[in-house]
């Protein structure tokens, strides 16, 4: 297994690796958990993938077996009379339908040194999902970024407390038809 960090334009002779990213999250959060997210041609992407969104794709050869994705704080990109930050924040000041603004208990950080990560998934491997954890945060501190935000379930937050982090609730469990989801933030170590 190998894990990979891809940027546009640097990375782009890799991009057929964010591709079968983009369809592995359509299998598993469309397909397996039934989550009413947009799809087309059998991948599942929205606002929040940009040309500056960083991918941590886990893969054997060309097949994806796992990745994440990371969006800066402080980017922002317009589509129409809505600006998009990133999702937590924008679940916070309600742009996101279907995310409740519970989601922190005040306003998220807008901070070039506090990335989010989002749209984690690995196919039923632990150690698949710690490998790209790991080299989350080793691309972080390379970065010189102090912070991660993370959004997902529950135990999200524990599995993170396993790997030796410090993880700190951003506001309560909150859910809605999809499930129960938890924003919270972990310093880069």
């Amino acid at each position: 297994m190998k894990i990979t960090v891809l940027r546009f334009p640097a990375d782009i002779v890799h991009w057929h690796l964010v591709k079968s990213f983009l369809l592995l999250r359509k299998e598993v959060f469309v397909d397996k958990m039934d989550w009413p997210l947009f799809h087309a041609d059998s991948m599942e992407f929205e606002q929040y993938d940009t040309l500056t969104s960083v991918y941590i794709i886990a893969h054997e050869d060309d097949k994806v077996i796992g990745g994440a994705r990371l969006v800066r704080t402080d980017q922002s990109q317009s589509f129409g009379k809505i600006v998009y930050s990133y999702m937590i924040r924008d679940a916070y000041l309600e742009n996101l339908p279907g995310l409740p603004p519970e989601i922190c208990s005040s306003e998220p950080p807008v901070d070039p040194d506090v990335w989010e990560l989002t749209r984690f998934t690995s196919q039923d491997n632990m150690w698949v999902g710690r490998g790209i954890l790991e080299r989350c945060n080793e691309f972080l501190k390379e970065e010189g970024a102090h912070e991660c935000l993370f959004l997902g379930p529950p135990a999200f937050l524990r599995m993170a407390r396993t790997m030796g982090y410090n993880p700190k609730a951003l506001g309560k469990i909150t859910g809605n038809k999809d499930g129960r989801f938890l924003a919270f933030s972990c310093d880069v170590i």
